[in-house]
């Protein structure tokens, strides 16, 4: 099936398309000349594509950029029995780009879509020219953040249930936006324990430095310094990763894509325009 065959909406240079896969449909957001080097752009557990919506403008002069919503999230398919482990997530975000005609694209991760753009690049390095890595730990030894325990009984759970549930994931004080807020309550319950378990299998069966080392891409991993979630420090294991980049960015949180997405930008960036020539 193309993507033609799917609901698909239009407006200039944007456009939004619903792709049906053969386990779910898959929702997908374009944006930016579509003949310019390809960004794909994958969320953390439990959000969203639009999560990306501040950063989008700041890429699209100079980038394709594609945002899917995983398996389970966002306006994609949210099957109870639906494979939400990292390799399957990964293997939709390669028949997406293969779909729409992608042969080329630097892969960005942001917090546990990080392991999804690993899994991307372990399956299909012909398909992954490069991959950013943002306010991810490269072991569960980083992780820092205690979630509050919300089980089956307590589903769906409350807005302030979810908003204690995703506070580390911003910074203290400030409020979980409410778009997160209804995404988490739009998930059966068996959907969102498992996106919840499914990046710590990953990371608990082998490191991300250790899955990336042997790939030979290009790595840049940027981390916002107050991160309350993932160790900041633990950037420098990926250091592990011949070649790999790492910058700190001070004063923000684990995400920084919210937070100050033009500091956020700047170091992509420069990272596209140097690695991005073969993406597209």
């Amino acid at each position: 099936m193309t993507i033609s065959e799917g609901q698909s909406h239009v407006k200039d240079d944007a456009a939004e398309s619903t792709l049906p896969l053969d386990d779910g449909d898959i929702y997908v957001y374009q944006d930016g000349p579509r003949d310019a080097p390809v960004l794909l752009l994958i969320h953390g557990t439990a959000a969203m594509a639009r999560s990306w919506d501040l950063m989008v403008p700041l890429l699209t002069g100079s980038h394709h950029v594609i945002r899917i919503d995983l398996l389970g999230c966002g306006r994609s398919a949210k099957p109870a029995d639906g494979d939400y482990e990292i390799p399957a997530q990964g293997r939709r975000a390669g028949e997406v780009a293969d779909r729409l005609g992608i042969k080329h694209a630097i892969v960005v991760g942001h917090s546990s879509g990080s392991t999804v753009a690993a899994a991307l690049a372990e399956q299909r390095p012909d398909l992954v020219t490069g991959l950013v890595i943002i306010n991810f730990g490269p072991d569960m030894d980083a992780f820092i953040a205690q979630e509050p325990a919300i089980g089956p009984a307590q589903w769906p759970p409350s807005e302030e249930q979810i908003r204690q549930l995703g506070k580390t994931g911003f910074p203290e004080g400030e409020e979980v936006p409410q778009i997160f807020v209804d995404g988490v309550r739009g998930m059966p319950f068996n959907t969102f324990a498992a996106l919840m378990q499914a990046p710590r299998a990953y990371l608990e069966q082998r490191t991300l430095p250790d899955r990336l080392a042997p790939l030979g891409k290009p790595l840049l991993v940027i981390f916002g310094e107050d991160d309350r979630r993932w160790r900041s420090s633990s950037a420098a294991g990926y250091r592990a990763v011949p070649g790999a980049r790492i910058e700190l960015l001070s004063g923000l949180g684990h995400t920084p894509i919210l937070e100050d997405p033009q500091r956020t930008a700047a170091p992509l960036l420069a990272f596209t325009a140097v690695h991005a020539a073969q993406a597209g």
